[in-house]
């Protein structure tokens, strides 16, 4: 090419020679190459606009490598383009076939995409709401609360309300943080299972009812029996009294259901009372002092009494009587128990430690449940109906509370229940607090 251009240069010379201007036959020339130079480029600028989608222009020399170069690079990039293409539609295909409503959300909550169940369920359409912020298309405070919560330490797992666009339809709501600066937010249908749930309580709370009355009848013959102690013969004294057993354990087991049932029915507005916990503590503490009686166990009580938390009185005095008279229940007499209430790093802390038996690894994950026990003839013996640590785990889940509970046999149990941050606060003058 640059051959063509010289020999074309000096052909003008010689030509401006002979004509007796050399000058202006050089300029004719290099004008003539500047105007070739122009069409290669100009062709070369229109394969390029084009995407290179046809076959590049015939250019002589180093630029015809080029322009194949493009050429190739621009085939290489629409194949992946062309892939990444069928991947994305694979997946939201994939996302439109799930039985949730999906949404992704920028870290500010605007939408940026949403599946069919997203409308279905949420009303969030992906094309006419894309980069709406979702608290101004649904304005259901605990949604915006529970949305507001994903920057928190602590962050709740889940929540349950009713679908904006049917009410009939129960919604379990998850958001989950990712790739730093996006939210996705799942929302499945629960309305069989919250209504199978509903059943179950119903049930439990109304034959706990039904149950209570005859118990109490029952008890109260026995009672009077048993009073009349030198008009029973010597055989059935015994019997009177395994019955007066069993019917008391009937009656906690009673008590204890429809404890669980209040609990499970408390709305959340009674969540945000505040209550002094050091208070609290320090009176369920002498309750178990006098629980333990003769059995000389050793208290230990720290508190940090300037923190207040958000909750419901009645539901963590349950929550907290209940580990701690379990404590008194299974350590031996003359053991060691530790009750602790202290601030952490990420909220405050109710501790309580004994040196009783301890519990074997493979049932620690399964103490919480309703009436699981690790020894039932143990625990029959000692009064328990199974449900104390059920009690005490759906309290901590109400109050968005973590239960932990760690143990190794013949080296005790220490069960620690952390409240979150935003449910404390300190505003008492702090004080020495133990005995």
């Amino acid at each position: 090419m640059m051959f063509r251009r010289g020999s074309l240069v000096i052909l003008s010379g010689v030509a401006g020679l002979l004509a007796g201007n050399l000058f202006a036959g050089l300029s004719l020339g290099f004008l003539i190459c500047l105007v070739w130079q122009y069409r290669i480029l100009k062709n070369i600028s229109k394969f390029l606009r084009n995407g290179g989608e046809q076959n590049p222009p015939d250019t002589p020399g180093i630029v015809n490598e080029i322009v194949r170069e493009i050429g190739f690079l621009r085939a290489r990039h629409k194949q992946r383009e062309d892939k990444l293409t069928d991947h994305l539609s694979r997946f939201e295909e994939a996302i439109e076939a799930l039985p949730d409503a999906v949404i992704i959300m920028d870290a500010n909550g605007h939408v940026e995409w949403a599946n069919e169940k997203a409308s279905e369920y949420l009303g969030i359409r992906s094309s006419g709401d894309r980069r709406q912020r979702l608290s101004h298309i649904i304005r259901q405070p605990e949604l915006l609360d529970f949305l507001a919560q994903t920057d928190k330490d602590n962050p709740r797992n889940s929540l349950v309300i009713a679908s904006p666009v049917n009410p009939d339809i129960s919604l379990e709501i998850r958001i989950t943080r990712y790739a730093e600066s996006s939210l996705l937010l799942v929302a499945g249908n629960v309305t069989d299972i919250q209504r199978t749930n509903r059943m179950r309580k119903d049930f439990i709370a109304n034959a706990s009812h039904e149950l209570r009355t005859p118990l109490t009848v029952i008890s109260g013959y026995l009672e009077a029996i048993d009073s009349e102690a030198n008009d029973i013969s010597t055989e059935w004294q015994p019997r009177i009294t395994q019955m007066r057993s069993q019917t008391r354990r009937m009656q906690n087991l009673i008590e204890d259901l429809l404890k669980l049932s209040r609990l499970e029915s408390k709305p959340s507005a009674d969540l945000n009372n505040e209550v002094d916990i050091a208070e609290l503590v320090s009176v369920i503490h002498d309750e178990a002092q006098t629980l333990s009686g003769d059995q000389n166990h050793t208290f230990t009580l720290e508190i940090q009494d300037d923190l207040i938390v958000k909750g419901d009185q009645d539901s963590l005095y349950s929550a907290f009587s209940n580990i701690l008279f379990n404590a008194v229940q299974y350590t031996p007499s003359g053991g060691v128990i530790d009750i602790r209430w202290y601030r952490t790093g990420t909220g405050a802390c109710l501790e309580v430690t004994d040196s009783g038996e301890g519990i074997p690894a493979e049932h620690i994950q399964r103490v919480t449940e309703r009436f699981y026990r690790v020894d039932k003839g143990r625990s029959r013996e000692k009064g328990g109906t199974g449900l104390g640590l059920a009690i005490a785990k759906h309290v901590m889940v109400q109050h968005e509370a973590e239960l932990k509970i760690s143990s190794e046999p013949d080296s005790g149990t220490r069960v620690k229940c952390h409240l979150p941050a935003h449910r404390v606060i300190a505003v008492k003058q702090t004080s020495a607090a133990g005995n």
